[in-house]
């Protein structure tokens, strides 16, 4: 290959243009990406960023040395239109085109948004410069702030908010939040963080609408209610950065459907991280951004899958000053015990505690809050398993 294109300055982006040098790819190297930055550290965003602990000089990936290092070609708060992947070529939003052997799709995923969300004090939390926006507002002293959806990004938000000195209330649809990660019992014990950390949690009921004629005033709930706002934070999660790719030959369904190795029905084009639905699934999480790279760029290289991408997926969160580490693969109807530590009124005691899921006898998935140690021993055990499984299933 003269030419590879990874679309997406994103973590994975960062991560495959890294392995191409690393696998001794030393052809012309393009990067594009939608925002005028730099690949940056997303996870922070939603906490240290937006509390003020750190700044944008350590959200930074890389720095001027390791640029200069990959020798890549970077065009960036370009975005890509559309991909002629029969013809190898990448057109972009400005009117150029990058003609191309190779494509890295590392687009990433948009978040979802509300009817009317265009009020102003109406943010979503996904890129640096809605980190940017949000840190402004809430800098200019105390106000009510309302969350909708309580997942990972709503409680770090809500957190941050409510660290800050704000009046906080999350409001999530389902009767518990969290609980497709992490089933019932244990979402239950995380919801019991918010009300530890002081911010109302409203569960079981949805947004109709958002009020205000330029600035939003509140929040009308599914149950008649309207909840007063300042400042609303929409995280109903996140929507695959795919529309470019309608009318390629590439085939999508919630992402770029690829296979274990993440190669799409064109061996010549690979996706990772947010973007890539990788064997059927589809994971939003750190870890598998910067594994997945490894796999795609060997299979692009080689022009065919000859390594999977396959891992035991791993995930964690921090809210209200308890890091939540979650790792394997949990199912409707797995029992679940706590094996560690302890719970006090619902919530995690002093501490911590170490839950692992199980099936059958065998341990599928484990969860810790404030436990590290335990919970990296447990994950290993995960890992080995998962592993020995493989084997004996390509030995069968």
């Amino acid at each position: 290959m003269r030419t590879v294109t990874i679309v997406g300055a994103s973590l994975s982006g960062l991560y495959a243009a890294r392995e191409l040098r690393a696998q001794g790819y030393d052809g012309r190297l393009v990067i594009v990406g939608d925002e005028p930055h730099h690949p940056y550290d997303r996870p922070p965003l939603s906490k240290d960023f937006l509390t003020g602990r750190a700044d944008e000089t350590q959200l930074a990936l890389t720095d001027t040395e390791e640029t200069a290092e990959l020798g890549a070609e970077w065009i960036l708060g370009v975005r890509a239109r559309a991909l002629d992947a029969r013809g190898r070529t990448v057109l972009l939003d400005d009117g150029r085109t990058v003609s191309t052997d190779g494509v890295v799709i590392a687009t990433g995923a948009s978040a979802r948004r509300l009817p009317g969300d265009t009020l102003a004090g109406v943010h979503t939390l996904r890129t640096l410069d809605d980190a940017r926006a949000l840190r402004e507002e809430l800098t200019r002293g105390p106000c009510r702030v309302v969350v909708i959806g309580g997942g990972f990004i709503g409680a770090e938000t809500a957190s941050s908010c409510s660290s800050l000195g704000h009046s906080v209330t999350v409001v999530e649809a389902a009767p518990l939040p969290l609980v497709p990660q992490l089933g019932a019992e244990m979402a239950a014990v995380c919801a019991a963080l918010h009300h530890r950390g002081g911010v109302d949690l409203v569960t079981g009921t949805g947004v109709t609408g958002l009020r205000g004629t330029t600035t939003v005033t509140g929040v009308d709930l599914t149950d008649g209610r309207t909840l007063p706002a300042d400042i609303v934070i929409v995280g109903i999660g996140a929507t695959p950065n795919t529309a470019w790719l309608v009318g390629s030959a590439l085939a999508l369904h919630d992402g770029v459907l690829c296979d274990d190795g993440c190669v799409t029905t064109l061996p010549q084009v690979v996706a990772v991280g947010d973007v890539a639905c990788v064997g059927g699934t589809r994971a939003e999480h750190w870890t598998s951004a910067t594994q997945q790279p490894r796999a795609a760029v060997t299979n692009l290289l080689a022009g065919r899958t000859v390594e999977t991408a396959t891992a035991v997926p791993y995930f964690w969160s921090d809210q209200y000053g308890a890091r939540i580490q979650f790792a394997g693969r949990r199912t409707d109807g797995d029992t679940v015990r706590i094996t560690e530590g302890e719970l006090s009124d619902g919530a995690p005691a002093e501490g911590g505690f170490l839950a692992r899921y199980q099936r059958d006898g065998r341990t599928t998935a484990v969860l810790a809050v404030d436990r590290p140690r335990p919970f990296m021993r447990a994950r290993r055990e995960l890992a080995r398993d998962a592993e020995e499984e493989r084997v004996q299933s390509a030995a069968g």
